[in-house]
C-alpha cells in the first residue's frame, strides 16, 4: 500500500428505533467490505458504530489509490466469434462491448483443447477521492430497513429523515451526495446537551468531537457504562436490578449519553403480582425493577435517561410520576379482574374470534377440553390428572378477556394462573393454565406437569388440524399460523417432556373436533398432518446427531410413536459405531438382495450343510430373544442379539454357494436368508441404511 489514510462517514438522522439500528450497524460493515473489495481498495480495518441519531463507518488505513486492473475475461469460442470470412459475429461484438474493449483487441487462446477469445482489460487505478463519493452514496442507499419512509419533496427512502452527512478522508472532505444533502465536515452532538453544529477538522478528531458534543457513539461502550451504572444504582437502593437482556439491548440504543438514576413508587403497589409491575416498568417504560436479597420485588426502579446528568434527580421525579400512573392503572385492572371471576370470562370468549372459519375462542376451548381428555387417555394419565387437565383446558383462554391481559398481552397464561388460584382452583389446574403456552420457541422450557403437557398438546394440535382441514397448510416459508413451531412443540414434549401419545391417535382425536362443522376429507387431512409432523420429526432427530439413513430406517417402522423412534435412533446410532453391527448390516444388505420374498421363510434342515445349519440354529436362538427385546422396547438388547449373528452369517456367505445350480438347494438357502432378514424387521428397515 503506497499511502493510506483513515475514512469516516457519518449519516445523521432522526432517532432510529433500537432493533433496526443494531441491524443497520451490522449491514453497513458487510456492505462496506464488499464495496471496497469490488472497488479494488485496500484497507486495514472496518468498524461501524451507531447511536439513535447516527450511523458511522470508519475505515482505517484506506489506500489512497485503487489497485490497477489487469485481467483477462474469457469470451465465446473462436468458431462462434467469427464467421467464415473471419469477420466478428454478434457474439464477439457483444462480448467486446460488454467488457469495454474494441473487438479488434480481442485475443485468441486455447483452453482444455478449445480455442476461445479473451478480452484483456487493463486500467490504472483512480485516486480514492474520485471513487469514494459514489461508493459511499451506494452504501447509504444499500442499507435495508424493515420499514422506510420518504420526507419532504425528495425520493430517497430511509428509516428516518436524513439531516446531515459527514465524510472525511484524513482531513479532506469527501463530497458524498445522498438524500438531497452533500457531505461536509459538520456533525451534531447530543440533541439537548450540545444542539449546535460541530466542525470536525479530521478523522482523528471525530470521536473526541462527538464526546465533547455529549455523544458516545460506540454501543459497546454505552452498554458497559449503563451496566456499571445499573449495578451502582441498585446497590445504592439496597438491592439488585432485574435486567432482561432484550430490554437492556433496547435501552443501549435509545440513548447517546446515558445517565442512570433510581426512582421509587408507593410500596402499596407491591400487593399486585410482580409480573404486572415488571411488565409495566420494562415493556412500557424500559425501567429496570429492583429486588431484595430474597428475590422479592422492592419499591424501586432504575431509569437510564438521555438527559443532563446534573438533572438526573429532576428527571427521575418525572419518571416517578409516569410510573405512578402506570401502576395505578395496573392495580385498578387487577382489582377489577378479581371481582369478575373466570367463568364469566369463559362465556365472553364466544365474542372473540379464533379464526374466521374455525369459530370463536370459546369454540376452540370446547375442542381443547374434549381433546385434552382424549390425550389423557392416550397418555395413560391418572383420572385425577385428566380431570384437572380438562378443567385447566376449560379455563386456559379465559384470561384473554381480562383487563390486565388486554393491557399487557404478554401476561396471558401468567395472569390465568393468578386468577385461577384466587378463584379457588387446584394448584395443578392453575399451573397447567400458564404451562399450556409452553414451549413457545425452540429451547424453551416444557410443561412440568402432566396437566400442562396435555393442555399444551391439545391446544397446539387443535390449531394444526383445524388449519390443515381448511386446506391452509404451510407452504415454503409461509407459515402465518406458526404451525411448524406448534408441531415442534408437541414433538419436543413427546421426546423430552414425557408426553406419551402416538401421532395417528392424537391427530385423529384432534380432527374429530372439527367433524360436523367443517367439510374436509378426514383420511387425507390426517395423512397430511402426520406427514407434516414426520417432516419436522426427521429434522429434529437429525439435529440430535443421527445420520439421515438411520432416521429414515427407523421412521419406516416407528413413525407413529416419536418417542419410540427417538429411542430406536439412539440405539441404532450407537450400534452402527461398532464393528459387529457394521458387518451384520452389510450382510443384511447382501441377504436382502439375494432373497426372494415369494419363497417364504420355511426351510428344510435335512438338505443343509454345516454352515447353513449353524446359521439356522443362530437364527432360531435369536428369534425369541429379539422378539422379547422388541416387545419390551429394549432396542439396545435387540440390536445386540442381531449383532451376534455376525459370525454365522459371515461363515455362511464364505462357505455356501447361495445360487446353487440345484434348484431345491438354491430355494432352501434363499428361504434361510429370508428368515435371517425377517429378524431385523421389528427394529428398523435396514434396507434404508447406506452401509
Amino acid at each position: 500500500m503506497t499511502g493510506s489514510r483513515d475514512l469516516v462517514f457519518e449519516i445523521g438522522v432522526e432517532e432510529i428505533p433500537s432493533g433496526p439500528l443494531y441491524a443497520a450497524i451490522s449491514q453497513l460493515k458487510v456492505l462496506a467490505a464488499v464495496a471496497l473489495k469490488d472497488a479494488r481498495l485496500e484497507y486495514e480495518q472496518i468498524d461501524t458504530f451507531g447511536a439513535p441519531r447516527r450511523l458511522v463507518l470508519v475505515v482505517q488505513g484506506l489506500s489512497e489509490r485503487q489497485n490497477d486492473l489487469d485481467m483477462r475475461a474469457k469470451g465465446p469460442a473462436v468458431r462462434g466469434a467469427y464467421d467464415e470470412n473471419g469477420e466478428p459475429t454478434k457474439a464477439a461484438l457483444g462480448f467486446a462491448r460488454g467488457k469495454g474493449v474494441d473487438v479488434a483487441d480481442l485475443v485468441r487462446d486455447t483452453e482444455n483443447g478449445g480455442e476461445y477469445v479473451y478480452a484483456v482489460i487493463r486500467a490504472d487505478g483512480l485516486p480514492v477521492t474520485d471513487v469514494l463519493p459514489a461508493l459511499l452514496a451506494r452504501l447509504a442507499s444499500g442499507i435495508e430497513w424493515p420499514k422506510s419512509q420518504r420526507w419532504g419533496s425528495g425520493d430517497t427512502r430511509f428509516i428516518r429523515p436524513v439531516r446531515w452527512l459527514l465524510a472525511l478522508y484524513g482531513a479532506d472532505v469527501v463530497p458524498v451526495e445522498f438524500a438531497g444533502l452533500t457531505a461536509g465536515r459538520i456533525t451534531f452532538g447530543h440533541r439537548f446537551l450540545s444542539p449546535g453544529a460541530i466542525e470536525v477538522p479530521s478523522v482523528s478528531e471525530f470521536f473526541e468531537a462527538l464526546r465533547r458534543g455529549g455523544v458516545l457513539v460506540d454501543a459497546e461502550m454505552r452498554a458497559q457504562l449503563i451496566r456499571e451504572g445499573i449495578v451502582a444504582a441498585a446497590t445504592d437502593a439496597g438491592g439488585t436490578a432485574v435486567v432482561p437482556e432484550k430490554v437492556f439491548a433496547e435501552v443501549v440504543n435509545l440513548v447517546e449519553s446515558p445517565s442512570v438514576g433510581v426512582g421509587r413508587f408507593d410500596p402499596a403497589f407491591l400487593r399486585v403480582p410482580r409480573e404486572i409491575l415488571e411488565t409495566a416498568m420494562e415493556s412500557h417504560q424500559r425501567y429496570f425493577p429492583v429486588q431484595d436479597a430474597d428475590g422479592a420485588l422492592m419499591d424501586a426502579f432504575i431509569v437510564v435517561h438521555n438527559g443532563d446528568p446534573d438533572r438526573t434527580e429532576a428527571i427521575v421525579r418525572g419518571h416517578e410520576r409516569v410510573i405512578r400512573a402506570r401502576l395505578s392503572d395496573a392495580a385498578f385492572f387487577y382489582d377489577e379482574d378479581l371481582k369478575a371471576g373466570m367463568e364469566s370470562w369463559v362465556e365472553r370468549l364466544s365474542t372473540a374470534v379464533f379464526q374466521e372459519k374455525l369459530g370463536s375462542v370459546a369454540d376452540k376451548v370446547a375442542r381443547i377440553e374434549r381433546l385434552t381428555e382424549a390425550l389423557g387417555t392416550l397418555h395413560g394419565a391418572a383420572p385425577d390428572e385428566t380431570s384437572r387437565a380438562a378443567r385447566a383446558a376449560h379455563l386456559c383462554k379465559a384470561d384473554l378477556v381480562s383487563h390486565v391481559v388486554v393491557e399487557f398481552p404478554t401476561l396471558q397464561g401468567v395472569m390465568g394462573r393468578y386468577y385461577a388460584l384466587a378463584s379457588g382452583e387446584h394448584e395443578a389446574v392453575a399451573q397447567a393454565i400458564v404451562e399450556h403456552y409452553l414451549p413457545r420457541f425452540a429451547g424453551d422450557a416444557l410443561p412440568a406437569s402432566v396437566a400442562g403437557l396435555l393442555v399444551s398438546a391439545a391446544d397446539k394440535l387443535d390449531t394444526i388440524c383445524g388449519i390443515f382441514a381448511l386446506g391452509q397448510a404451510p407452504t415454503g416459508s409461509a407459515d402465518p399460523y406458526a404451525l411448524r413451531r406448534s408441531i415442534i412443540g408437541v414433538l419436543t414434549m413427546v421426546l423430552d417432556g414425557g408426553l406419551r401419545i402416538t401421532l395417528d391417535e392424537a391427530v385423529s382425536a384432534a380432527l374429530a373436533g372439527y367433524q360436523g362443522t367443517l367439510d374436509f376429507d378426514l383420511e387425507a387431512t390426517g395423512a397430511a398432518v402426520k406427514a407434516f409432523a414426520l417432516g419436522r420429526l426427521e429434522i429434529m432427530l437429525r439435529d440430535r446427531g443421527h445420520e439421515f439413513d438411520t432416521v429414515d430406517a427407523v421412521l419406516q417402522v416407528a413413525a407413529d410413536d416419536p418417542a419410540d423412534a427417538a429411542r430406536r435412533c439412539d440405539a441404532l446410532t450407537a450400534a452402527r459405531a461398532t464393528a459387529p453391527m457394521a458387518d451384520v448390516t452389510t450382510a443384511y444388505a447382501r441377504a436382502r438382495n439375494l432373497g426372494d420374498a415369494l419363497l417364504g421363510t420355511e426351510y428344510d434342515r435335512s438338505i443343509m450343510g454345516a454352515a447353513e445349519t449353524a446359521l439356522a440354529d443362530a437364527i432360531e436362538r435369536s428369534e425369541s430373544l429379539v422378539a422379547g427385546a422388541v416387545a419390551s422396547a429394549d432396542w439396545d438388547g435387540a440390536l445386540a442379539r442381531l449383532a451376534e449373528l455376525r459370525g454365522p452369517i459371515d461363515t455362511f456367505f464364505t462357505d455356501v454357494l447361495v445360487m446353487d445350480p440345484d434348484e431345491s438347494l438354491r430355494a432352501n438357502r434363499l428361504r434361510l436368508l429370508n428368515r435371517f432378514t425377517a429378524l431385523f424387521a421389528g427394529v428398523a428397515d435396514f434396507s434404508r441404511l447406506q452401509g
